[in-house]
């Protein structure tokens, strides 16, 4: 079995392993579609939190199952599948209460675990999500889109609601789609004019902006007077997400989806005279991916142009490099297993 390895920062080698044995409980995954994500990208720099070395990373998944070992299961022997990657205890207090996707002692393939850049995988049966009425590309895009997906959730926006999201990498991409399923008026805010000129098209945004000192006055022109009731900041970006806190109307909301290493600050008196809520937003649950699912089988949301980038397994550890450059205009890429 073909495996691609992370060994270090920087550092990918390709190595011959054994195909993973398939305990009870578990299912046996034929890995065909492979995302990319920040995630991935930030950890090969070496500057993703919660990592260690040497990690196979992925956990932008589809593929089709080859083995089920357990007794009860509506999974079967090649259903065309998706992978929930966050492996939860059950037991903690998060778990006991739906809140699966920050379990006390959770583990993300691909992040805390060895993730699905190789051929073959075991997934418990639970963490497995049938999609035979997708193509594997899509499959793929569930577990980001859920992240989005989840977000939005976490803000309970209302149908009109003003709402802007800060980075239009796949993750904004995401927020954006499933607020405007809401019915939320919605404006992207990036510094790459091709990615905002994408949301314009792709994504039907009301507007979008390049942030700069007039940031706060061009939104107020967007929208009759007044600042977005809900932000949420999709970057990844100490300093986008330190000034993040202008943007929120009074009584608004700030949605963190982007994680970083750094430390967050922010004027404590401004932050309480606005009374604003602010929230994270971490990874997605069962619920999430299964609505996700359902959005894409029934065609409210379509992905086709977020796939910009495609690569066999075989090239991506020469091909990698490139896609970390700004002037590559990565969205997404998948890496393609046959």
């Amino acid at each position: 079995m073909r495996t691609i390895v992370c060994q270090e920062p920087f550092v990918f080698n390709i190595k011959n392993a054994e195909k993973p044995k398939c305990h009870h409980g578990e299912a046996l995954v034929r890995i065909k579609r492979i995302g990319i994500c920040g995630t991935d990208m930030h950890a090969f720099r070496g500057n993703q939190p919660y990592f260690s070395y040497p990690r196979i990373l992925g956990h932008e998944l589809s593929g089709i199952v080859e083995k089920v070992n357990c007794d009860h299961s509506n999974i079967k022997v090649g259903d065309r599948v998706s992978v929930l990657p966050y492996m939860e205890c059950g037991e903690c207090s998060a778990c006991r209460s739906g809140k699966t996707n920050c379990c006390s002692a959770l583990s993300v393939l691909g992040v805390h675990e060895d993730g699905g850049m190789r051929e073959y995988i075991t997934v418990p049966v639970d963490h497995i999500i049938e999609t035979n009425n997708l193509t594997l590309d899509d499959a793929a895009m569930i577990e980001p889109l859920s992240i989005g997906a989840h977000a939005v959730r976490r803000a309970h926006l209302r149908k009109g609601e003003k709402v802007l999201v800060i980075g239009a990498g796949p993750i904004g991409l995401a927020v954006m789609s499933f607020a405007a399923l809401e019915g939320a008026s919605v404006v992207a805010m990036d510094i790459n004019e091709e990615r905002l000129t994408f949301c314009e098209n792709q994504i039907g945004v009301l507007d979008s902006i390049v942030p700069n000192e007039q940031s706060r006055e061009t939104l107020r022109e967007i929208f009759n007077g007044e600042l977005p009731e809900t932000v949420f900041d999709a970057t990844g970006n100490v300093h986008s997400m330190n000034s993040s806190f202008q943007f929120p109307e009074q009584g608004g909301k700030l949605v963190f989806v982007g994680l970083v290493k750094e430390q967050i600050t922010f004027s404590d008196p401004e932050f309480h005279r606005k009374e604003l809520t602010l929230f994270s937003s971490r990874n997605a649950t069962k619920d999430d991916f299964n609505y996700v699912k359902e959005s894409l089988e029934k065609g409210r949301i379509n992905i086709s142009k977020f796939i910009t980038h495609r690569s066999t397994f075989e090239n991506l550890t020469s091909t990698f490099n490139e896609w970390l450059k700004r002037d590559s205009n990565v969205i997404k890429v998948l890496i393609e297993i046959e």
